[in-house]
């Protein structure tokens, strides 16, 4: 099983970016597939998940900003990112958990991706 992240890079403030995450392995659609980021010096940290019946999860520092989306025809899952601030700044992985829903608990995941890096700044 395998997943691949795509689409980090640098970005001003108040710019989008949009991240993909390639899953390929396992079966995608029953998964609960989240996006965590870990800036430095800091804990890695949920930031959303979609579900596997399609309902979503945000963190509340993303909220309004960033959405999350999957297609099951792709094996892939997206999040994207509009109106990014400084401390969006950080590392973002992508990860599936063998049941319905989202949980913080990185210990709870079976899969994780390698990271892509995000910057934000002028």
């Amino acid at each position: 099983a395998q997943l691949v992240e795509s689409g980090g890079g640098l970005v001003q403030p108040g710019g989008s970016l949009r991240l993909s995450c390639a899953a390929s392995g396992f079966s995608f659609s029953s998964y609960a597939m989240s996006w965590f980021r870990q800036a430095p010096g800091k804990e890695r940290e949920g930031v959303s998940c979609m579900n596997s019946d399609g309902s979503s999860y945000y963190a509340d520092s993303v909220k309004g900003r960033f959405t999350i989306s999957r297609d099951k025809i792709k094996n892939t899952v997206y999040l994207q990112m509009n109106n990014l601030k400084p401390e969006d700044t950080a590392v973002y992985y992508c990860a599936g958990r063998s049941t319905r829903y989202y949980s913080s608990s990185l210990n709870e995941y079976d899969y994780w991706g390698q990271g892509t890096q995000v910057t934000v700044s002028s």
